[in-house]
């Protein structure tokens, strides 16, 4: 997701000499209290005429460059905004004009402040594009040949491993062994779905000690900064993509991948839709400020009713309730999912993790709801209907 509005709110007041408040700056100030005359923005001025009265002493005009020089704002009040530049002065006895209620408050609106209207944050042609593209390989090879749908798994494990350590290398200089990695998560899934839960446990041990032996064959400078990121990695990526291959290998195997692959897209999509038409109370402002609550309970309640339908027409022996309950898992699952690879970017200063998915970002972008949501499903599937 996209974050957007880090800037000031155009609401906050400037204040004139000895804390003043005032007003936005449109060019002129009108003074919130009686402790003395407001000044316009780059040079003193007065809001009605005064009579002149002279200066009783002779450094009058030292006097009044020292006014002038306590009039002016020293600079912008926050980092990130541009000092504003002097307006027009409103007429002698006339009221100001009141500023536009569409500009006055943009700034609180999300992306697309002080334009009127929202904006989606992204380029949704190519990523509904994107996004149908990879639906109908995904679909195409689950129903037609089970290895070929394992093998688009391994292929997305590969990438996403390859994009996390990329992006730790270039921003934090910790530098994984991709190479031990990439094998065994490729041994991981296919293992998974061969051997079940138990092969996929022996062959994750044996990449994280293939990792700790790799990273040998280099100096023991950060040797448990990069081990450790390593350990992390297998788990995060190739691990938790393993239970989509364990939930392949039962009798109704295609179409709990499927279920599972139905909630997370409509949650996203939920939360998405939701959230840009009604969000107004953030979610995680530090982690990701672009979600809101309100996303959030667009994500629950589609994904309540796409888990009701499909434990009742897709899944052998399943019940609507227990796809109520599976749809709240999810939504869950998927939206911490997506909140922990935000923390992730926000620590190495980037947006995504990749360009490879052109309106989504890279492989990471996409996996990172699905991952976690994987052996969430995986679980609640074995606990209502079995294991196959």
């Amino acid at each position: 997701m996209n974050d957007s509005s880090w800037g000031a709110p155009p609401s906050a007041g400037l204040r004139g000499p000895g804390g003043q408040g005032t007003s936005p700056g449109y060019g002129w100030e009108v003074p919130t209290s009686s402790a003395g005359p407001a000044h316009e923005v780059g040079e003193a001025a007065q809001t009605r005429p005064m009579p002149t009265v002279p200066h009783a002493s002779g450094d009058s005009g030292e006097a009044a460059d020292r006014d002038r020089g306590a009039a002016r704002l020293s600079g912008p009040l926050f980092r990130d905004e541009r000092e504003p530049q002097p307006g027009p002065r409103p007429p002698a006895g006339r009221p100001p004009t009141p500023p536009d209620p569409a500009s006055a408050d943009g700034g609180a609106r999300g992306a697309g402040a002080g334009q009127g209207k929202k904006s989606a944050g992204r380029n949704l042609r190519a990523a509904i594009g994107v996004g149908v593209g990879l639906g109908v390989i995904i679909v195409a090879s689950l129903f037609i040949y089970k290895p070929v749908f394992v093998g688009v798994v391994a292929v997305a494990v590969v990438v996403g491993l390859w994009e996390l350590t990329s992006r730790l290398t270039e921003r934090k200089d910790i530098r994984v062994p991709l190479v031990p990695l990439a094998v065994g998560g490729v041994a991981m899934v296919v293992v998974g779905y061969v051997r079940g839960a138990q092969g996929a446990v022996v062959a994750v041990a044996l990449t994280a000690l293939a990792v700790l032996v790799w990273r040998m064959t280099e100096p023991p400078d950060n040797y448990l900064r990069d081990v450790t990121a390593g350990v992390f990695a297998a788990f995060y990526v190739p691990f938790l993509a393993t239970f989509v291959a364990l939930m392949l290998d039962t009798g109704d195997g295609p179409w709990r991948v499927l279920t599972f692959l139905l909630l997370t897209v409509v949650s996203d999509t939920g939360a998405y839709a939701v959230g840009w038409r009604f969000g107004k109370h953030p979610l995680a402002p530090r982690i990701s400020p672009g979600k809101t609550r309100e996303g959030l309970l667009g994500a629950v309640s589609f994904a309540m009713v796409a888990g009701a339908l499909c434990m009742q027409y897709l899944i052998d022996d399943g019940v609507w309730w227990q796809g109520l309950l599976l749809g709240l898992a999810a939504a869950v699952s998927a939206t911490l999912g997506d909140l922990g690879e935000s923390m992730i970017k926000r620590d190495l200063g980037i947006k995504d993790m990749g360009k490879l998915l052109p309106g989504h970002g890279g492989i990471m972008d996409r996996l990172d709801s699905l991952l976690p949501t994987a052996p969430v499903v995986w679980l609640l599937l074995v606990i209502f209907v079995g294991g196959g």
